[in-house]
């Protein structure tokens, strides 16, 4: 038998090596400066520790830190490196679960009599950077079951010992670095050395495996690099984010408010928020009437048994608000339940089945700024991006499977005109397919499958978006498209969303007769442009700094009289531009002209009209640009036609 393998490389070419060989060879037979870099190895599609041997033929990857699963390796490390420091610095505390996360990790602590304030935290980082410099080899052990409890049974670790009654012998690791082991698959960097800049963030509350009825740990936040300079551009970075926060700025600009009596995580939506909102559904509206759907409205609560029919209430029925039982006629108890509507496509599949439809009657297309409901932890709730409440911007095209791909591309075409009206330029597309090895997950068969999958693969290259496929990462019931878009800051988010559906128009017995004259299921297709309404308005204020484009504006001009003499011009100023739509308000304060522009600054008025003596007399204003200064004096005739084609330019020419 050979003591060799074959060792395919990204680039396709092959090289042999002796079985045993692990990703930090094969890199060192590249290049030294190479596999200083390689943080861990993907093979097969499996991450690896970069020295774990590899004893058969693989397609290998070597993750850097500019690969995403490579800063996954780093950070996830970092956790066993804060949780080191932590018992050493604290000992007999017990942990929970230490993940990478999107940036950077953290780790669940039950610190038991002892308590952690904060101020604590540098000294934290300086005992992680001290361990750090010792260089200890992060070393992968196999463990079986009954040698995993023994040591935390000795250690008097409960958590631990509660996620080993989870596993498998013959699937439990332990990793150790210097005097800390941790239970862990890993994998991990090759030792501690590669950190080389520290930060912990923050504290938080964190119940023991999300449920509220169990003990509340103590969950540190942390972000580390292997440069001192990256941790400094990433705190200036935060520093930014912290002035866009959509928090602060919806306090500040007077869009949107909570109140504990009304319920967390259910928002309020201020005039001005939610003359913005009504902006952005109009603008949609508008556009999906050109593109031939179908307004629609349903109710907000819907009985029991439609979310059981679609699935939806074993999917949330546990976890969300609980059914309603309708008040009886007598003494009796009812049997009707209600839910309120965690979704919107139940009701539109029963406004389908409102009458017989024709192979010729499709593709018909359903719209709803639908209003859904569900419930989140209270420790999960953040601002709009987390919510029990929010609306959709939901639609359901009902279609024949050879229409699914023209719909497909016309959806594409609707959320690039979207985001690029908006300003979100920087995204891509994720391809997410079914597991072709784990085909039992997923409803319908493979002809259906194949055909939406290549519909939707198809639909993105014909458009040019630039994607990213994932194998695995399908819906139960069909292949979607994600829309991941990245703000002004660089960072990430999931906004418009497309999927197949095979799955509900089974459920409900949809059809339509065909060509044939024979009866046929019909392909759903759910998507949202903007997701929910919450999130993306969340989304858009902290990418814009709450600089809105001037159409979406709530307050597009400030009319600033220079005193209260000429309070009526100023009037007659705003009465007219009203009449234009144009929408903001007078300040009639007593206050100076610098004031009112300063505060107008700060409100990010887009114009501020100012008026005086000589804007009176001659039937003009003043204007002013935020953030620019002065654009120069106009009549009132002609400021609203370079309005309006501001406006225009603001939709039209991004």
């Amino acid at each position: 038998m050979s003591n060799r393998i074959k060792i395919t490389l990204p680039d396709g070419s092959i090289k042999e090596f002796d079985k045993g060989v692990s990703g930090h060879d094969i890199a060192m037979s590249i290049s030294e400066g190479l596999a200083r870099n390689v943080l861990s190895t993907k093979v097969n599609g499996q991450v690896w520790d970069s020295t774990r041997p590899i004893n058969e033929d693989a397609h290998i990857q070597l993750l850097t830190w500019n690969d995403p699963e490579g800063q996954n390796t780093f950070w996830h490390s970092s956790a066993h490196l804060l949780a080191e420091a932590l018992e050493e610095m604290y000992p007999g505390i017990k942990f929970g679960i230490g993940p990478p996360i999107a940036n950077g990790f953290y780790y669940d602590v039950d610190f038991g009599d002892q308590e952690l304030q904060g101020e604590e935290l540098e000294k934290i980082e300086q005992k992680m950077l001290e361990l750090a410099r010792q260089k200890n080899e992060f070393q992968r052990t196999e463990v079986s079951k009954d040698d995993a409890k023994v040591y935390y049974e000795k250690k008097g670790d409960e958590y631990k010992l509660e996620l080993i009654e989870g596993l498998q012998d013959g699937e439990i690791t332990f990793y150790q670095q210097g005097n800390f082991t941790d239970l862990c698959r890993g994998p991990h960097i090759p030792h501690t050395g590669y950190i080389k800049a520290v930060k912990l963030l923050n504290i938080a509350g964190a119940y023991w495996r999300g449920d509220e009825k169990r003990k509340q740990l103590t969950r540190i936040y942390g972000i580390t690099f292997p440069k001192q300079k990256e941790l400094k551009e990433y705190l200036e970075l935060l520093e930014e984010a912290k002035k866009r926060d959509h928090r602060k700025l919806g306090k500040e600009m007077e869009l949107f408010a909570f109140s504990e009596k009304v319920g967390l995580g259910l928002p309020l939506w201020l005039p001005k928020g939610t003359m913005l909102r009504d902006r952005l559904e109009n603008f949609l509206k508008k556009a999906q009437v050109k593109a031939g759907y179908q307004p629609v409205i349903t109710p907000h609560i819907g009985n029991k048994e439609l979310y059981i029919t679609s699935g939806h209430y074993e999917k949330y029925g546990k976890d969300s608000f609980q059914p309603i039982a309708a008040p009886s006629d007598d003494d009796s108890k009812s049997d009707e339940e209600y839910l309120l509507k965690p979704m919107n496509c139940p009701h539109h599949c029963e406004i389908y089945k409102t009458k017989p439809r024709s192979y010729k009657d499709l593709p018909l297309r359903l719209a709803e700024f639908g209003t859904v409901y569900r419930y989140e932890q209270s420790g999960e709730l953040h601002g709009l991006t987390r919510v029990r409440s929010f609306t959709q911007d939901d639609a359901h095209i009902f279609c024949r499977p050879d229409q699914v791909k023209e719909e497909f591309i016309k959806v594409i075409d609707l959320v690039l005109f979207v985001f690029n009206s908006l300003g979100f330029q920087d995204f891509v597309t994720q391809v997410s397919l079914r597991d072709p090895e784990n085909k039992e997950k997923y409803i319908g068969g493979d002809e259906v499958w194949d055909k939406a999958e290549q519909a939707i693969i198809e639909a993105a290259e014909e458009k040019g978006l630039k994607t990213v496929v994932e194998t695995g990462e399908a819906a139960f019931y069909g292949p979607k498209l994600d829309f991941m878009v990245k703000d002004a800051l660089g960072r990430s988010w999931q906004l418009g969303t497309i999927q197949v559906d095979y799955n509900l128009p089974e459920r409900f017995q949809l059809e339509y007769v065909g060509a044939d004259n024979s009866k046929h299921r019909p392909v759903m297709i759910h998507r949202a442009p903007f997701g929910s309404m919450e999130r993306f308005v969340a989304v858009l204020i902290e990418h814009c700094a709450g600089n809105f484009p001037l159409w979406l504006s709530p307050e597009q001009v400030a009319v600033l009289p220079i005193s209260e003499k000429y309070a009526d011009y100023a009037n007659q100023v705003y009465t007219e531009l009203e009449s234009d739509d144009i929408t903001g308000f007078i300040d009639h304060r007593d206050e100076k002209i610098g004031r009112k522009i300063r505060d107008a600054e700060i409100k990010k008025i887009p114009y501020m009209l100012i008026v005086g003596e000589q804007e009176a007399a001659e039937s003009k204003v003043s204007i002013r640009k935020h953030g620019e200064g002065d654009v120069g004096s106009m009549s009132l005739v002609d400021f609203k036609s370079f309005f309006n084609q501001k406006v225009r330019d603001s939709i039209e020419n991004k």
